[in-house]
């Protein structure tokens, strides 16, 4: 049974291999290099100190995916909106892990007052796609060749899913 919950520190080494992997293997990522202990901590850290949530989805004692808001621009216009990041083992892909991993971070950008949140998605992730558009998500842009990896262009599409919150936006 797979239990979604809040991410823990003592985490960090279980979501550190999902990443790496998905570095590795994928082009959900568009990095090249795995990512060490420390850099994962970093990140962690930074989750922390901007009040953005991490979940994992635990099973049997193991966490085979993880999920997490931060973010999406740094200018303040952009201070209700979010980019949402979801990934599971590769062992336990294609089972509903993610489709039980955005949930709770809508529920989170609903309760932290964002109005958006954005999905940054590999153009051929067509699972990743299909997860998104389940939970209501369109998509609002297609970049051409924006990512070079595995000896190809990869394009990049951005899916959005508009909140109702919040109710009454400050510019301050």
């Amino acid at each position: 049974m797979i239990h979604i919950r809040k991410a823990e520190e003592k985490d960090l080494p279980e979501i550190l291999v999902i990443y790496n992997d998905i570095i590795v293997n994928t082009t959900a990522v568009y990095d090249y290099k795995p990512h060490t202990a420390a850099m994962r901590k970093q990140w962690w850290d930074t989750k922390k100190e901007q009040g953005f949530p991490v979940f994992v989805a635990e099973e049997a004692g193991r966490v085979v995916g993880f999920s997490s808001i931060g973010p999406f621009r740094a200018w303040a216009a952009y201070k209700y909106s979010v980019e949402n990041s979801v990934y599971v083992a590769s062992d336990k892909r294609g089972k509903g892990i993610g489709k039980l991993l955005i949930p709770p971070l809508i529920e989170a950008a609903t309760q932290l007052n964002m109005h958006t949140i954005l999905a940054g998605i590999d153009a051929s992730n067509q699972a990743s796609i299909q997860l998104h558009e389940a939970f209501g998500f369109k998509e609002v842009a297609n970049f051409q060749q924006v990512g070079y990896k595995f000896g190809r262009w990869l394009d990049l599409k951005f899916l959005q899913l508009v909140l109702a919150t919040p109710v009454q936006p400050q510019e301050s």
